[in-house]
């Protein structure tokens, strides 16, 4: 039976490959195989669209897309998936770091039906690779265990270019980062949608900066966001405890401090203290709840998530004022009183966040093709 492989191979100033790579491509196609081939040129200032032109001139099977301002390798992925209609869906850089045809292998367990995805490994042992930078490696590594911790899957290489996807699948997911942290976004929203995962290893023949590679620091720090953004929301119980210690911590901390400076320079009474104190640090906390952990999650309008939020901090307010006044009660000084307080509240805050303020939406995701 024949199968239909859409290739998306995104493009910035690759005059020098581009030609080399789409003939490779071409390779793949047999009587068993049909290619549609999407080149995505984002904006190039060279002669790549010239090279383009010309390929699409000489092989039906391939499509030119433009962006007329350069957005990142992401954003062309986005151009290319919604235009993609072949039964299945792979990336293929210009570069030529990565061997077109073992894509073969890397869809076949998307033919048996055994997989929804299919990630190359350029990690897994057995294939040859070049040998080059140390850290940029180590940071490939490290990004990818970062990853792993928020998604639980057990990847090997989560920044790998060569991801094969069943194009209605991925066509469901609505993906947003427009440069590198396409690899981070679509593999945690993979996570999430419980999508069969496999693994194939793959050679490597990756470029110096010298030759051509685009890949900095800044996108290793924007990879690490997009894990922590795109992940955090439906990541294991374990890491969202940690994130959650963080942002209880701090609020902890914003709560002590108010509390430390009313209680030390004004007239206040304790049980209003308690509660200027409380009620500032309840918003500081529900600004990091957003910002980091639990805003994928929420279920309600603004308006009612703000209200069911009021209710869940009245209800933490009591626990705090009723804590310490029970400690201060019972001869414990103040500040330490307010502190045993905070880490009662710890506790109680997650869980009522986590069931009231922001539950996890049910998750609908086309079923396998």
């Amino acid at each position: 039976m024949a199968h239909n492989l859409s290739i998306l191979v995104p493009c910035y100033n690759e005059e020098t490959t581009l030609a080399s790579c789409i003939e490779q491509v071409l390779k793949l196609e047999d009587e068993q195989l049909f290619l549609e081939i999407l080149i995505i040129d984002d904006c190039s200032s060279d002669k790549s669209v010239e090279v383009a032109t010309e390929l699409t001139a000489k092989h039906p099977q391939i499509r030119l897309l433009r962006h007329e301002v350069n957005r990142g390798k992401g954003a062309a992925l986005h151009t290319g998936i919604k235009e993609a209609t072949g039964e299945f869906l792979a990336i293929q850089d210009a570069d030529l770091e990565y061997n077109p045809l073992e894509l073969k292998k890397l869809i076949q367990p998307l033919i048996d039906d055994t997989a929804d995805v299919v990630f190359g490994s350029r990690y897994l042992k057995g294939n040859e690779g070049r040998v080059l930078y140390f850290w940029h490696t180590l940071m490939n590594k490290g990004l990818t265990l970062c990853s792993n911790m928020f998604t639980d899957l057990g990847l090997t290489d989560m920044e790998t270019c060569y991801k094969v996807f069943k194009t209605p699948m991925i066509q469901s997911l609505e993906l947003v980062e427009e440069r590198f942290g396409f690899e981070p976004e679509v593999v945690a929203k993979v996570s999430r949608a419980g999508w069969r995962a496999y693994e194939i290893g793959i050679s490597y023949h990756g470029r110096t900066f010298e030759e051509g590679k685009k890949i900095g620091a800044k996108d290793g720090f924007r990879a690490l966001y997009c894990i922590m953004h795109y992940g955090a929301a439906t990541a294991p119980l374990p890491m969202q405890l940690l994130i959650y210690f963080f942002i209880g911590a701090s609020s902890a901390l914003f709560n002590l401090a108010i509390f430390g400076v009313l209680d030390h320079n004004s007239q206040l009474s304790i049980p209003l203290s308690v509660t200027v104190a409380y009620v500032a640090a309840a918003l500081m906390n529900y600004w990091l709840c957003i910002l980091i952990l639990f805003r994928h999650n929420a279920k309600y309008g603004s308006m009612v998530e703000l209200l069911v939020y009021g209710v869940v901090v009245l209800v933490g307010l009591g626990i705090d004022i009723f804590a310490t006044q029970a400690l201060i009660g019972a001869e414990t000084p103040s500040l330490l009183a307010k502190g045993i307080a905070s880490v009662v509240l710890f506790v109680a805050n997650f869980w009522m966040r986590k069931m009231f303020v922001f539950p996890e939406k049910p998750i609908t995701t086309p079923p396998s093709q």
